[in-house]
């Protein structure tokens, strides 16, 4: 059975519905959620499936990525992972702390890629006129949005949408497809 560590920053929907996927035959479980923000509601729904839980405010640290990565992988190695999961984890992991995770670190982003990486996915898309949208699950590499493709999931863009309206849409699929990666994945 494959240890997975799920990081978020927010409300942890992806979170929510990976936790869920881990049932039954799968072959993970998720044995921690961590947060850069104690606030953060992802971590009381995490408790209240009763998933241990962890956070470290990125805020002290003042853009001392190094110092704030170093007391976040405290919790994180002592969860012992075999897998960790970016479910809107909104801060830029150091090419170092990617490497600790090489192989074996998921991220779920609200575009097509290799096109809009970064933020503001679903206004680009509709400002460039694309027809279609969508949500990729990489593996994490030291570049940005980067990694290898796990899979894809996409719907259109309706002429009337807003930004809100497509990523209302794309976080369905979103919900839909990280589970499925994170089960492929996971029985590799």
């Amino acid at each position: 059975m494959k240890r997975v560590a799920i990081l978020i920053s927010g409300g942890g929907s992806n979170m929510v519905a990976l936790a869920r996927s881990m049932t039954g035959d799968h072959p993970a479980r998720c044995v921690l959620v961590a947060s850069n923000d104690p606030q953060a509601s992802g971590l009381a729904k995490a408790a209240e499936m009763e998933i241990a839980t962890a956070a470290v405010d990125h805020r002290p640290f003042k853009g001392d990525r190094a110092a704030f990565e170093a007391a976040l992988l405290e919790p994180i190695l002592a969860a012992a992972p075999d897998i960790v999961c970016l479910a809107g984890f909104m801060r830029v992991l150091t090419p170092g702390f990617v490497q600790r995770f090489e192989g074996r670190m998921l991220n779920i982003h609200p575009s097509l890629l290799p096109k809009y990486p970064g933020l503001h996915t679903h206004q680009r898309a509709i400002d460039a006129g694309d027809a279609e949208a969508g949500c990729t699950v990489h593996e994490v590499t030291a570049v940005l949005d980067n990694g290898p493709i796990l899979g894809q999931s996409r719907v259109p863009v309706l002429p009337q949408d807003t930004a809100a309206d497509l990523a209302a849409r794309v976080l369905v699929e979103e919900h839909r497809l990280y589970p499925d990666c994170l089960r492929a994945f996971a029985a590799r």
